[in-house]
């Protein structure tokens, strides 16, 4: 089949940069799931929230979100499932009883302390037979395009788009 074009100029999703950046995500995303998801039960939801609170400490729902990108909906599943097991506690915001203060428990704090080293793992296999210096402009420009996603999205209070 010919694929449609306009007059101005064709767009090939497989080579729109968005596009390869979310295939590139979802396929990180999938890779690293099946490892925690395999050995420890637990989903990539599940996990953001665990990584957040390993790296952070104490943090509210609304916090997670932030750190995260998760919808606050995800957040609050993750964290309820994430309670039911024994992995995180909340304690009550005393400045805002619509929030709680979420923690890991030590048993969540073991199973972070097993995950990380798994990841690290997981990245270094990710990056093999990519520079140095290409690993170092990659993350510049990747610090670029995630400054302006930030901005384009409207995460930023500006008159310019």
């Amino acid at each position: 089949m010919k694929p449609k074009t306009t007059p101005d100029r064709a767009l090939h999703l497989e080579q729109f940069l968005p596009y390869r950046l979310n295939v590139v995500g979802f396929f990180a995303s999938r890779a690293l799931g099946r490892v925690y998801g395999t050995r420890f039960g637990i989903g990539i939801p599940e996990w953001r929230v665990i990584a957040q609170l390993g790296e952070f400490g104490q943090l509210t729902s609304r916090d997670i979100g932030e750190l995260s990108q998760m919808h606050k909906t995800k957040v609050s599943r993750a964290v309820s499932e994430l309670d039911k097991r024994g992995l995180v506690m909340r304690a009550e915001n005393r400045a805002d009883r619509r929030e709680a203060f979420i923690t890991l428990t030590p048993a969540g704090q073991r199973l972070y302390a097993q995950i990380v080293p798994l990841a690290l793992a997981f990245e270094e296999r990710w990056i093999e037979g990519v520079s140095p210096e290409e690993l170092r402009v990659f993350e510049r420009v990747l610090a670029v395009l995630t400054e302006r996603g930030r901005h384009l999205a409207g995460a930023y209070q500006t008159e310019e788009a």
